[in-house]
């Protein structure tokens, strides 16, 4: 294989690495909201992203490879991955539902209530929840740790659909270089492509605020995340 098929390899990896993200709100969405509802930091939104996008893109990797390698054909290995994408829009949308059956859980337990207070003679009310009071105490109970882990799953779950039919043709044409080529031009362009959206995305969320609304940031987080995976098993996005 030449130079110059090589680079044409690369540039539509780029491409097609790129535009798959675009499209694939599955891809950046579930950070986005989360990040928003838990308020994580940007090192931890980007932090988590990286890792779940790695995890997205080596698990096609090294199927693809492991398939080249022992003779699978093409048609099997994308069956296989169609089988493994239900399996991942299904876990997001069982994570998305829970999670926001949870979330309408937490604002209905952290209603807004009013107290009337006395004082010199005169009365006044005051109006708080015990959410503000009690969040950072009751966060680990309530999925802190479990949540990047659950989406991290998803996500190696999650295939790289484009990406197989690109691996063929270059490890049928015996070019090592070629195949680990393409598939790290593709991968390195899928992580960027949601990191670049997610990064960009979250710090402009950020200045939104929700009012009344933020006890339901939660629930909305998981209805996002919920249509993100009927999006996916549906309209095959």
């Amino acid at each position: 294989m030449n130079e110059s098929t090589i680079y044409v390899l690369c540039i539509t990896a780029a491409s097609i690495g790129f535009v798959h993200t675009l499209i694939g709100p599955d891809h950046y969405l579930p950070f986005i909201v989360m990040s928003k509802a838990r308020k994580w930091s940007m090192k931890k939104t980007m932090g988590l992203t990286f890792l779940c996008g790695l995890g997205h893109v080596l698990s096609s990797v090294v199927l693809g490879l492991i398939g080249v390698a022992i003779g699978v054909a093409l048609s099997q290995l994308e069956a296989f991955e169609t089988m493994r994408g239900g399996f991942a829009a299904q876990a997001m949308m069982i994570f998305g539902f829970s999670y926001c059956i949870w979330g309408i859980w937490r604002a209905i337990k952290n209603k807004p209530h009013t107290h009337v207070h006395t004082h010199d003679g005169s009365k006044h009310t005051h109006e708080h929840t015990h959410h503000n009071a009690h969040s950072h105490l009751h966060e680990k109970a309530e999925g802190k740790t479990l949540t990047p882990w659950v989406l991290f799953t998803i996500f190696v779950l999650g295939p790289c659909e484009p990406l197989i039919p690109m691996l063929m043709y270059p490890a049928a044409e015996h070019s090592v270089i070629g195949t680990v080529l393409v598939a790290t031009v593709f991968s390195v362009v899928t992580i960027a492509t949601m990191m670049g959206i997610v990064l960009v995305s979250a710090w402009g969320i950020s200045f939104v605020k929700l009012g009344k609304m933020e006890r339901y940031a939660h629930a909305m987080a998981g209805g996002a995340i919920l249509l993100s995976g009927m999006a996916i098993q549906f309209l095959g996005l």
